[in-house]
């Protein structure tokens, strides 16, 4: 009978905007929701029969439609961890399951996406969002990213080895036709990090207008003190082919001292040893090169102090703490010291999907991957279709509250309206029963 079907499609269609305000009431309660997707509703309707003499009631369902594709707007953060990305993808996460004693954590063995990039440090130093996932990235040791391999990101609160001083290099201009030694001092680094002093003099030759001086270096902190000294000849020396006032040559060396073979254009070096307790440290002191301006010369200084330095530079690293760990655009997680150094520890790479609205929901605005989704493909930011990371920003939900409240008044007036037809329905049954009296 017509009417228990009408009855029956009314019932099926408050069901189905059932479905559809319990959709909207998700939406809402997520407005506010980092990297959380909206769900819309999709009607469907079901016909029991339909041809060109009779056309009978049939039902309606409300099957959701994930908007997984769809970009939210992204907001500058104060957090410097915190990474968003514009475009297609997710990050890989991995949920963990148990804690060690260590502080290690042991993970569930699925992989899980997400695309709430709210990250920040546990206490054991682990990468992990608002909802407790932890970031999952390419190792990289050395500067080598490591791209066979995706494990959960942590950062240890350890130290930057110091690194000695190997290369010097030393920028300045002596005072031609001087005849007062001329000294500095520099700092270097030993092999365990610490600061030592290298006092540098320059010493003229006796004979007037010789264009010779002497370079010599001592070491206070040093056994012995004195590390050695070398004869440095400027050009004009009578028979030379390089511009006045530039390095010509150097002459006989002592102690712990060797310079370079001359020529033009060659690096002016002299290599020597200190040894600050450690054993001997070897170090090469860059003046330039011999026959140009750049580096080491000597031409007339209107300064009182005779020898007037450009630059001194040297590759020795101190000793650095933990500061604090960054990450950047293209998905580096970056340890800063207080040495004023960096290292990259990891480096988060983006998810894409063949379908990523075929994804399947879990807690904590994450997914897990379906046969209708494919496989992940594991690229970086920004190349092969994935979008871009935003560092210090995240991905805020991709609700519109009006849109969704003008759904809600849509789905209360269906609702409603399908109970008119319940009620119509019963009224018209009760009338067939009254037939009989």
């Amino acid at each position: 009978m017509s009417l228990y079907t009408s009855m029956n499609t009314a019932v099926s269609g408050m069901n189905a905007q059932s479905r559809a305000l319990g959709h909207i009431s998700d939406n809402i309660a997520n407005s506010q929701t980092v990297g959380f997707k909206r769900t819309d509703t999709n009607f469907v309707s079901y016909i029991t029969e339909s041809n060109l003499d009779v056309h009978r009631p049939g039902t309606v369902l409300a099957r959701p439609d994930f908007t997984n594709q769809v970009q939210g707007t992204l907001e500058q953060v104060e957090n410097p961890l915190s990474l968003a990305i514009s475009g297609q993808g997710f990050f890989p996460v991995s949920l963990p399951s148990s804690t060690n004693i260590d502080g290690t954590k042991n993970f569930d063995l699925r992989s899980f996406y997400t695309r709430a990039g709210d990250f920040n440090r546990d206490r054991a130093g682990y990468l992990v969002n608002g909802s407790g996932y932890v970031a999952q990235g390419w190792p990289v040791t050395n500067g080598i990213v490591d791209t066979s391999q995706l494990v959960p990101i942590r950062v240890l609160e350890d130290v930057f080895s110091p690194v000695p001083t190997g290369d010097l290099a030393f920028s300045g201009n002596l005072p031609a036709g001087g005849t007062t030694a001329q000294s500095t001092s520099i700092q270097v680094i030993d092999s365990l990090g610490r600061a030592r002093s290298l006092n540098l003099t320059f010493t003229p030759s006796a004979a007037p207008n010789d264009n010779t001086w002497t370079l010599s270096i001592d070491a206070p902190q040093a056994v012995p003190p004195a590390l050695g000294s070398i004869n440095m000849l400027f050009s004009p020396d009578g028979a030379s082919v390089h511009p006045d006032g530039t390095l010509e040559e150097f002459g006989t060396p002592t102690g712990t001292f060797t310079g370079s073979a001359g020529g033009a254009g060659v690096p002016a070096t002299v290599t020597f040893e200190a040894d600050f307790g450690q054993g001997l440290q070897t170090m090469v002191l860059n003046l330039g090169s011999f026959g140009t301006t750049a580096g080491l010369t000597q031409f007339s200084s209107n300064g009182s102090a005779g020898l007037g330095i450009n630059s001194f530079e040297q590759d020795g690293i101190p000793l650095g703490a933990f500061s604090s760990v960054t990450t950047q655009s293209n998905g580096d997680v970056r340890v800063n010291y207080d040495n004023g150094q960096a290292r990259v520890v990891a480096r988060i790479p983006v998810a894409v999907f063949r379908d990523a609205d075929k994804l399947e929901h879990v807690d904590g605005q994450a997914f897990v991957r379906t046969a209708e989704s494919g496989e992940a493909r594991i690229v970086q930011a920004g190349e092969d279709g994935a979008g871009a990371f935003s560092a210090r920003a995240v991905e805020r939900s991709n609700v519109d509250i009006a849109s969704e409240f003008s759904k809600l008044i849509l789905a209360q007036r269906a609702y409603s309206a399908n109970t008119r037809i319940v009620s119509t329905v019963d009224e018209l049954l009760q009338e067939t029963l009254n037939m009989r009296r």
